[in-house]
């Protein structure tokens, strides 16, 4: 019997009219996303479904937009079992409420205070990110060394092999991708974001984060979510809400967690959610795995 893992996207992979085939076809969609529009005090639906796009690129919709999307979409593939999961940044969250280890209304609440404590930050401390292509980790992150005399800058995304994305503060930013293309980066590109995410400049956060944290029921994971911030997998309940609260300000591990997932046995791989992601991003760490994605209503109607 093959081994799966469940993977949940972040904040990018949001598109206007997500989850509305869900909301149409299902009962259970539909409860669930009126359920998160009264978690939110927003009408999140309304703006997944219709936009403006600008508002769903706004980090507080974006985040719980597609976290919803993701549960809603764990929840009605049930019949597959998974075996382990993981998230990319907010897709983290996803993971843990697949495993049981928060309860979907807390988590969405959670989520929605996650996305605003994030936009807050952004626009207390404005910086930027950028995404670097075909240099070494260990090159990058001494590049950002090198550059942090201009400005804070480090290494947010491990996200596979030669890809790497850095953030930190305007300056910082620029000056490292101004040392990665004089030490040979294939690409380096400036990347359109709302914060310097993972990074120190998400500190104004933090504070948030730990008073909605606090406020929220944790469980132990029924099976073991890989966290972005050891690439390891956790089952404590007072262990994932530490790690929660430090994944903020640091790099999401994800080439070395696919890598230790493959590791312990897991060949096939489901993207649960918006978008085809992560579905690449393991493909380029192993070729020999199988990847799968579940975002519409169509993908899920062969496991109901």
């Amino acid at each position: 019997m093959a081994k799966k893992a469940f993977l949940f996207p972040g904040q990018g992979s949001q598109y206007l009219g997500m989850a509305k085939d869900l909301f149409d076809n299902t009962v259970e969609a539909k409860e669930m996303i009126r359920t998160a529009d009264e978690a939110v005090g927003a009408n999140l639906s309304y703006i997944m479904f219709n936009g403006p796009e600008e508002q769903l690129k706004q980090t507080k919709f974006t985040q719980p937009a597609i976290f919803l999307h993701s549960v809603v979409l764990a929840s009605l593939i049930r019949t597959l079992r998974p075996d382990a999961a993981a998230g990319h940044s907010l897709g983290e969250y996803s993971a843990l409420v697949a495993a049981g280890a928060i309860q979907f209304y807390e988590a969405v609440k959670l989520v929605g205070q996650r996305g605003l404590a994030m936009q807050y930050a952004g626009e207390v401390m404005k910086g930027s990110m950028a995404a670097i292509v075909g240099l070494q980790p260990q090159i990058v992150e001494q590049l950002c060394v090198d550059a942090s005399s201009a400005g804070i800058v480090q290494c947010a995304n491990f996200n596979s092999p030669g890809q790497i994305v850095i953030s930190g503060s305007v300056d910082g930013v620029k000056k490292a991708m101004e040392l990665c293309k004089a030490n040979g980066a294939k690409l380096v590109k400036e990347l359109v974001v709302s914060g310097a995410f993972h990074s120190p400049l998400m500190e104004p956060a933090k504070e948030k984060l730990q008073e909605a944290l606090s406020t929220t029921n944790f469980y132990d994971a029924r099976f073991p979510v890989y966290t972005n911030v050891t690439a390891k997998p956790v089952f404590d309940k007072n262990e994932i809400k530490k790690l929660l609260y430090e994944q903020l300000t640091s790099p999401v591990r994800w080439e070395e967690t696919i890598q230790n997932m493959i590791n312990d046995g897991i060949d096939e791989f489901y993207e649960i959610g918006p978008g085809k992601v992560l579905q690449g991003l393991v493909k380029r760490i192993n070729p020999d795995v199988k990847v799968f994605g579940i975002d519409k209503y169509e993908d899920v109607y062969q496991y109901i």
